[in-house]
């Protein structure tokens, strides 16, 4: 079956050198994946919290379904992520570290089953994000010309 990638979150590879990334569960509604199925989800201003041993994210859009009655979901509830219990451990070890934050970084389906890919990231600084910048350009620039020659 694969995997069928739903939403990306770029603004945190913008935001944030991602050092370590997990692959967690979500315990969702049926509303929800039916919505998430429709590709109707945003991840922009998304965030990971730790909460009495347990990780949830905050602020994950999944839109209304449309075709639901008033038993519809809340858009933006918070909603449970589902790690083993040494990867939870391993997270708030990260997580208290100074500087570290949880940042979804990707939606999608695998084998059926909806997965939220989540990186342990330290935020930038803004000569950082100039100097990814640079280098994205830079990197365009060489493939650009490399595709040139190759004409």
């Amino acid at each position: 079956m694969g995997i069928k990638i739903i939403a990306t979150n770029k603004k945190a590879y913008h935001e944030y050198f991602i050092d370590e990334v997990y692959e967690a569960g979500l315990v969702l509604t049926g509303t929800e994946v039916k919505s998430l199925r429709l590709g109707k989800a945003n991840l922009k201003e998304s965030f990971c919290r730790i909460v009495g041993g347990e990780v949830f994210i905050n602020n994950m859009n999944i839109s209304p379904y449309e075709h639901g009655n008033r038993e519809n979901h809340d858009p933006t509830r918070m909603r449970k992520l589902l790690l083993h219990r040494e990867e939870i451990a391993k997270l708030i070890r990260k997580v208290e570290e100074r500087g570290f934050s949880l940042v979804p970084t990707k939606l999608y389906f695998k084998n059926g089953r909806a997965k939220l890919e989540i990186g342990v990231g330290r935020g930038k600084k803004l000569h950082d994000k100039r100097h990814t910048l640079k280098q994205k350009e830079a990197d365009r620039e060489m493939a650009r010309a490399m595709r040139d020659q190759h004409r």
